[in-house]
């Protein structure tokens, strides 16, 4: 008997059986497809294979059909052509500068950046040889004043991490596009989640060259998966993304990825609730005399809500109050301690409200206007009637204005 005609013993049968299923199977969610190797028919065609145009596959790490589905699923909420998936937010963040700066580069970051971002910049990024400054980015002069021939790379947030300012990303753009042509352009779109406003399609033909996403927030929506995006529409560009993506081994998992899919048709729908209640929240807090101020570019008085109102369709979620500053830090904790619904931990975007106290000044390299302890709300999907009456229950036990001394 030949070996191509003898039957499978049972163990090898579990790993060659011979049963496909049909084809046709339709369903509302894609299949997820897991795999590290990828099979090919023959020698000739694992040669001629290309996946970075997603033409093929090659390698579990390069994509699958699952997510190649969310990427393009994320490119048309992005308005991009193009996406990368990373293992986190911060990720995507550190694999667009590790892609696009050199030794002898500079990046400017807003001051109001994402901590962990200013932080990769000050370790890693300053070991390589690769410089950054801060800039005001509620002063389009201060980022003029920061451009160099040596900036290659220029970062915005639109809000400002905690602190919530809507900066005139208009102005921004068009200050490094007419004074620093050789610098790409980079927006970290989380909280604006390819729902607020269009980042590639700015108005006055300006547009920033990427964004990053942490899928992580909203696109997900169950507090449960860390993943972000990289979306771009210039082919070069994705080009030299993809290869330092692909050399740097970044892959997600597949589960994952199938949470992502399943999260993103109610995407719209969560969005939209978290800042109707954010707003109710926001104009409620005004009223109380613990806050002395009430950061949510929703708000007219807030740092950049005209810059936010010319733009935006909408908002996310999240507020940051402010204290009086005469309340010390036990008083502070006492109040989020003191919270029933609020829950304390980082993040945001889930279905769970969550509360967490920040000291500005710690956070900031230049000048800031807040003196007082800022507590960051993030809305979730509880009643809004339960959310106020839970701060207003912890405000009334723990902060007692009364007892200031002024």
């Amino acid at each position: 008997m030949s070996a191509s005609s003898r039957p499978m013993q049972p163990e090898t049968a579990q790993v060659h059986h011979p049963y496909a299923a049909p084809a046709g199977f339709d369903a509302q969610l894609p299949a997820v497809h897991k795999a590290s190797s990828v099979f090919f028919p023959s020698v000739e065609a694992l040669r001629r294979t290309e996946w970075i145009d997603g033409s093929g596959y090659t390698y579990g790490l390069h994509g699958t059909p699952t997510t190649l589905t969310l990427q393009a699923r994320l490119a048309t909420l992005e308005g991009a052509n193009h996406v990368l998936l990373a293992p986190s937010g911060l990720a995507a963040i550190t694999l667009v500068d590790i892609a696009l700066l050199a030794r002898g580069d500079e990046l400017l970051l807003p001051d109001n950046v994402y901590g962990p971002s200013r932080s990769f910049a000050t370790h890693e990024l300053q070991a390589w040889g690769i410089a950054h400054r801060i800039y005001d980015p509620m002063d389009p002069a201060s980022l003029e004043a920061a451009l160099t021939p040596a900036t290659k790379l220029v970062w915005l947030e639109a809000p400002g991490s905690v602190t919530l300012e809507f900066p005139d990303l208009r102005g921004l753009v068009r200050r490094v596009r007419e004074r620093a042509p050789q610098a790409l352009i980079a927006l970290d779109n989380t909280w604006g989640a390819g729902l607020a406003f269009d980042a590639f399609d700015l108005g006055e033909g300006l547009a920033v060259d990427l964004t990053v996403h942490a899928l992580t927030k909203y696109p997900s929506g169950g507090a449960d998966v860390l993943m972000g995006s990289v979306a771009c529409r210039d082919e070069a560009l994705y080009r030299r993304l993809a290869l330092a993506h692909a050399r740097l081994g970044l892959g997600v998992g597949l589960n994952d990825v199938e949470a992502v899919l399943r999260g993103l048709p109610s995407m719209r729908l969560r969005y939209e609730a978290q800042d109707a209640a954010a707003r109710r929240i926001a104009q409620w807090a005004q009223g109380r005399p613990e806050f002395v101020r009430v950061l949510s570019p929703t708000l007219p008085g807030s740092p950049g809500h005209e810059h936010w109102a010319a733009l935006c369709r909408s908002a996310a979620g999240l507020l940051t109050l402010e204290l009086d500053p005469r309340f010390d830090r036990a008083a502070v904790d006492a109040f989020v301690d003191g919270l029933r619904f609020f829950r304390i931990a980082w993040s945001w975007g889930g279905p769970v409200s969550l509360a967490v106290p920040y000291e500005a000044r710690a956070m900031r390299s230049l000048a800031t206007p807040y003196r007082g302890t800022l507590v960051r709300l993030c809305i979730g999907l509880e009643s809004v009637d339960d959310l106020i009456a839970d701060l207003a229950a912890s405000a009334d036990a723990a902060l007692k204005i009364d007892d200031l001394k002024v």
